[in-house]
């Protein structure tokens, strides 16, 4: 079975001022929303995961509005909502447990930010041995700078991001690509 790992869909991850300069593909968080309602349409399993930082100057920790989940993506019903502290949606909840006790095999990971919490959360899923799908433009990245002071791109972050997961942690696919084998 499969389920869909909504991660950080937050207000907060709409600040780019806190993040870096720029942040690439302005319609992951609608592609979000597009992938749900299908999740939802074929009534397949969905987890909403929220960081909670625990620094009080973060868009994302509990005390702020910002905090909230982003309107395109509320959860209904019976959608868990897991909340994490750390970049990975496995360390110090039960996804794993949630997961496994459904019999769900392969998980389908959108949300923000490539670089950070998809990327340990796609890592570690498929280290923990389930089926991972990352849906490429439902994801997004803001810009980095190097060890050396050099600018990139928020598009370059997320574009490596990406390249480094592809095949070794997931399959790495376009939304419509995805949509269509869901059929």
């Amino acid at each position: 079975m499969t389920a869909l790992l909504l991660i950080d869909i937050q207000l907060g991850l709409q600040q780019i001022d806190f993040y870096g300069t720029e942040r690439n593909n302005p319609q992951a968080e609608t592609n979000c929303k597009t992938i749900l309602s299908a999740f939802r349409e074929k009534q397949l399993p969905i987890f909403h995961i929220q960081h909670s930082s625990t620094n009080p100057e973060s868009p994302l920790h509990p005390s702020k509005k910002t905090y909230a989940f982003n309107p395109l993506v509320q959860p209904e019903g019976n959608e868990p909502i897991i909340q994490k502290h750390v970049n990975s949606a496995f360390i110090g909840t039960d996804l794993e447990e949630r997961l496994k006790s459904q019999n769900i095999t392969d998980v389908v990971i959108v949300g923000l930010t490539t670089e950070h919490c998809i990327s340990t959360s796609t890592r570690m899923a498929a280290n923990l041995g389930f089926n991972v799908t990352l849906i490429a433009d439902a994801t997004a990245a803001f810009n980095k700078k190097g060890v050396n002071g050099e600018d990139f791109s928020a598009e370059l972050a997320h574009n490596i991001a990406l390249a480094n997961l592809k095949d070794e942690f997931a399959k790495v696919v376009a939304m419509q690509t995805y949509l269509g084998q869901l059929g």
